[in-house]
């Protein structure tokens, strides 16, 4: 099921708003957020701030995560991000 739901999701440009609004949303801790994601505490903390973004299957399984819980978030590119 779950690969199935990554063929249909969309993916986001997650930024540090968007995860932490991910996260606020689902009433986790960070902790218990890179529990679900399969990542370290100290990433989720580090997204969260700004210091980096998530890549790769971490952007696709946030969109998951987002998706199957309801949650709308507009993570696409701005203007000036498009032009880099």
């Amino acid at each position: 099921m779950m690969l199935s739901m990554a063929r249909n999701v969309k993916k986001q440009r997650w930024d540090s708003n968007g995860i932490k609004a991910l996260r606020r949303h689902l009433s986790l801790t960070q902790n218990e957020m890179a529990a679900r994601l399969g990542t370290r505490q100290q990433t989720i903390s580090e997204w969260e701030m700004g210091m980096y973004r998530p890549r790769g299957a971490s952007v696709t399984l946030l969109s998951i995560v987002a998706d199957s819980s309801g949650f709308k978030y507009d993570a696409s590119p701005t203007q000036s991000e498009k032009k880099d």
